[in-house]
């Protein structure tokens, strides 16, 4: 069984929402499999089409496929949690945003916020095609910054792990038992109609 179909087995949402909602989720099995150029550009090219400010568009994403000559310096970057599943990744990214607009060198105040949309589609994008996609932030950010060269006008956001579903057997006993779709809070503990009432 994928993580998809164990998903939308398990979710429910309390209003009609489209099932793609439920089905994605960041399980941590992987097979170990490699993936294409032509694949990855399928979730890169959701990514692509997000929403900005000024369609200022952000985001830009660093990554190695496993067995490629990036691979190590990516997997070096995430601390020994993180690596304890990884390794069975097929992909690695790094997500950064521009913190100023490209048309006047102004600062950006939502360039998290719009990249974030990008990860949204990207996410949204892999787990459709049925692939594992799962954020993190379990790796060491400075380190990233120098390794990967990126330039003191990005932030670095945060690192994601791209691969097929392998068998959640394979992982540490203490990775299986989380193994499984979380749910969400209740709208009323993350909405309200005018002022802040929380």
């Amino acid at each position: 069984m994928t993580g998809l179909s164990k998903a939308s087995r398990k979710r429910h949402a309390d209003h009609p929402i489209d099932p793609i909602f439920l089905e994605r989720w960041s399980p941590r099995a992987m097979t170990g499999e490699e993936i294409s150029e032509a694949e990855l550009n399928i979730l890169f090219e959701a990514a692509r089409w997000a929403p900005s400010s000024y369609n200022n568009q952000p985001w830009r994403i660093l990554y190695a496929r496993r067995n490629t000559k990036h691979w190590q310096t990516f997997f070096d970057l995430m601390g020994e949690f993180n690596q304890s599943w990884t390794h069975k990744a097929a992909a690695l990214l790094v997500i950064i945003s521009k913190k100023t607009f490209e048309h006047n060198g102004k600062p950006s105040i939502t360039h998290s916020y719009d990249t974030g949309a990008a990860w949204i589609s990207l996410a949204l994008q892999g787990a459709k095609k049925g692939y594992v996609v799962h954020g993190m932030q379990g790796f060491d950010y400075d380190r990233a910054r120098q390794s990967l060269k990126i330039p003191d006008d990005y932030q670095v956001e945060a690192m994601a792990a791209i691969g097929k579903p392998g068998d959640p057997a394979e992982l540490p006993p203490n990775l299986l038992e989380r193994e499984s779709p979380s749910d969400r809070k209740k709208l009323d503990q993350i909405v309200r109609e005018g002022e802040f009432s929380f």
